[in-house]
């Protein structure tokens, strides 16, 4: 399972990568705003530094909602570092920009998944990536997992080797219950992912050691 971390803060980016567990980055316009990113600029930009940080894949949305338009802004966010990865809304001309970015090798990740049909849809169209936002779905008394879950089966049924990306990860169940399942990658917030380091038997059983060699100098 690979781990992503969710966010536009490169301090948090720095630290999730310090832990050498760290496979890519994903982003939006939203977590661009919430760390005083904005103008085209200034978010192009920050989308390299992210990449300079991490090895892995880096998500950069587009905000057109038209297919000319995607294919327009997917092409410059390519073109940025061969680290990115244009993020494209399931709408329909996201569908067939999906196709288009595929047939040109252009990495892609759908994003805004809240269905096994338009999962289906995304695969079918060659997406690298898909996002289903499991949190969003829980929100809303919808059993995220359980998508997670259905689009598992059907992937596997016909072989469609698009990446379950389990997106809106709310804590450290959700990354665990995602990997009992077998979504490919998991993005969510630092939080979520040092979450999996903690345990009370784990100080608990440091500290004893450090008590018990203490005594012995």
């Amino acid at each position: 399972m690979k781990f992503f971390i969710d966010t536009a803060n490169l301090d948090q980016i720095r630290e999730a990568q310090s832990l050498g567990v760290l496979d890519g980055v994903t982003t939006n316009p939203s977590l661009m705003a919430k760390e005083g990113i904005t103008g085209e600029k200034n978010i192009i930009q920050h989308y390299i530094d992210i990449c300079e940080i991490v090895d892995g894949d880096v998500s950069a949305e587009v905000i057109s909602v038209d297919f000319k338009g995607m294919v327009e802004e997917g092409k410059i966010l390519a073109a940025l570092h061969p680290q990115i990865v244009v993020k494209i809304p399931m709408i329909e001309d996201g569908v067939k920009a999906l196709k288009y970015f595929s047939d040109e090798g252009i990495k892609t990740n759908c994003t805004l998944i809240f269905s096994a049909g338009q999962a289906l849809l995304a695969a079918k169209a060659g997406a690298t990536y898909m996002s289903p936002f499991i949190g969003r779905l829980d929100d809303i008394s919808t059993d995220g997992l359980n998508l997670i879950q259905e689009i598992r089966d059907i992937y596997d049924n016909y072989g469609f080797e698009t990446q379950i990306l389990a997106a809106s990860i709310r804590h450290t169940m959700h990354v665990i219950e995602c990997a009992k399942i077998g979504a490919d990658v998991m993005t969510g917030p630092l939080s979520s992912i040092k979450g999996l380091l903690k345990h009370p038997l784990t100080d608990i059983g440091l500290a004893k050691f450090l008590e018990d060699y203490k005594k012995g100098n």
